[in-house]
């Protein structure tokens, strides 16, 4: 198994199958994100927009919340350079 398939199989397991709804979430917290919102103002304003995916965000857990978001963050800038280079 060469690098790239390794990566994109460990990527596979820490973000999960998602479903089209909750893909549309995570990139409406992505998006506030890369405005400069904070992770919890990011889940607010993506909460509100899409109730049915909302996530609930503490001091127990804004942490591992954010973690996860800026690792989707930083896949998508990979998976993006990797296409971008292919073509």
């Amino acid at each position: 198994m060469n690098f790239l398939d390794q990566y994109l199989q460990r990527s596979q397991e820490i973000i999960g199958d998602r479903s089209p709804a909750e893909k549309r979430y995570d990139n409406e917290v992505l998006r506030w994100l890369r405005k400069g919102k904070n992770i919890r103002k990011a889940i607010e304003k993506a909460n509100k927009k899409y109730p049915e995916e909302a996530l609930e965000i503490d001091d127990t857990n804004s942490d591992d919340v954010a973690d996860h978001y800026d690792y989707i963050m930083q896949h998508q800038e990979i998976m993006n350079n990797i296409f971008s280079s292919s073509n």
